[in-house]
């Protein structure tokens, strides 16, 4: 397998298939790449990725627009573009939008998720 290069215009988001209010684009998935998988996200303001666990997978979430809370090692924080968050399996997290516009991330899986 070589390199993939996927450009803006063909990013699709579609309803995720877990939370309300939020949207998935699949970049990366196990139908082409066999060590991660790539998404971004989008919450609604007031919505959430509510608080859950990757049994085998490894969550890597970088902020790349907006601001909300996470729960990481058993607390809420606030989060905020730029900001980087690193879940290792079995550790719950979540993420919720506390502000007034779309919170984008960048979410990573290792394996891949789907």
């Amino acid at each position: 397998m070589g390199s993939i290069l996927i450009k803006s215009a063909d990013i699709r988001f579609e309803p995720h298939p877990k939370f309300a209010g939020v949207e998935i684009a699949k970049l990366i998935t196990s139908e082409n790449n066999s060590e991660v998988s790539v998404s971004i996200l989008k919450i609604s303001p007031g919505s959430s990725a509510s608080v859950h666990l990757h049994e085998k997978e490894v969550d890597s979430i970088y902020i790349l627009k907006g601001m909300g809370k996470a729960y990481v090692n058993g607390e809420w924080v606030g989060i905020r573009e730029g900001d980087y968050i690193f879940v290792p399996p079995g550790e719950e997290h979540g993420i919720e939008n506390t502000g007034s516009e779309e919170l984008i991330l960048l979410a990573t899986h290792s394996p891949p998720l789907f």
